[in-house]
């Protein structure tokens, strides 16, 4: 298969208002790319509108972002890729000097910025902009880093990246995921503010404020069990120590003073959160210690990677 330069990854779900824009704007601002539309089963003409532009249209039938990115990464090889909302809320022009941190060596990862520009004046939506600070407050915390915007769908991102990340996330949950995954990988991220525009009129947002946040919020929680499973699961094993305590401390007390022992149903419960607490303990030594191993062989696997790169180019 053919290897781009750039390529320019649009996911679309009937985006019939804003696509031909779209495509227009990034075959302007990068003339040199190839623009690939992925038509996600959309019902209102987007794939031949973006056709009609001159895109590359191809399709996914599997519903979700997630999925679309999936096909997307695994079809399409490229030196750079640029991957863009249907929706005409990113401007193309950032998009060129997103390209040259990729393909200079600076960057991995180029997030495009919203929420240090206007997407808190420009967004309509409050609960998005509060999931929005949510989302940046945890994953920040968690994961001890300073991402100002978690989901953004406007990124650029190196062959490495791209073809070493598992994707798993079938959703609007895919930024969270993928963010995640080039911090624990120690991946090279740069941030660059975007200027973001709400969508025109006629044209909707897919994402569901509730049970996508939802969805979200249970990947934030699953990834870090699965990133940090050490402090994951430390953080029950205090819970239930602290338990343990306030259960037993005082039946250990009245024994030493009065050599009775009255309250057996406080010294049982504490027993079993003492046990529960070393369990879980244990359990995320024993987690991290196959996470570390799995940090070296992605390490070894991004080595062959690159290896069986130079040998085909």
């Amino acid at each position: 298969m053919k290897r781009s330069r750039i390529a320019v990854l649009i996911p679309c779900y009937n985006e019939a208002k804003t696509i031909e824009k779209v495509v227009k704007d990034y075959k302007k601002a990068l003339p040199q790319a190839d623009i690939f539309v992925y038509d996600n089963n959309s019902t209102d003409g987007t794939d031949e509108l973006a056709r009609k532009a001159g895109a590359i249209v191809r399709y996914e039938y599997k519903q979700g972002k997630g999925n679309v990115i999936r096909a997307m990464f695994r079809q399409i090889d490229a030196d750079c890729y640029i991957m863009v909302d249907g929706d005409d809320t990113y401007p193309a022009l950032n998009a060129k000097q997103m390209c040259e941190f990729v393909l200079n060596g600076r960057a991995d990862m180029v997030i495009g910025d919203r929420l240090s520009s206007t997407y808190f004046t420009e967004n309509k939506r409050p609960f998005h902009n509060f999931g929005n600070r949510i989302v940046r407050f945890l994953i920040n915390k968690l994961f001890n880093n300073d991402i100002k915007d978690i989901m953004t769908g406007y990124r650029a991102f190196s062959y490495d990246f791209v073809k070493g990340f598992p994707v798993l996330s079938k959703g609007f949950e895919i930024e969270t995921e993928m963010t995640i995954h080039a911090v624990d990988k120690n991946y090279k991220i740069l941030e660059i503010p975007v200027a973001y525009r709400d969508r025109p009129d006629g044209s909707f947002s897919k994402l569901n404020t509730y049970s996508d946040g939802l969805k979200v919020l249970k990947t934030i929680a699953t990834l870090f069990k699965e990133y940090k499973p050490a402090m994951f699961f430390n953080l029950f094993s205090i819970l239930f120590l602290i338990c343990c305590l306030i259960l037993g401390v005082p039946v250990f007390i009245e024994y030493f003073n009065t050599g009775l022992v009255p309250k057996f149903p406080s010294l049982i419960v504490s027993g079993v959160c003492l046990t529960l607490s070393i369990l879980l303990w244990i359990t995320g030594i024993i987690l991290q210690v196959i996470v570390k191993k799995n940090r070296q062989m992605y390490e070894l696997y991004l080595n062959l990677l690159r290896e069986l790169d130079e040998k085909i180019n």
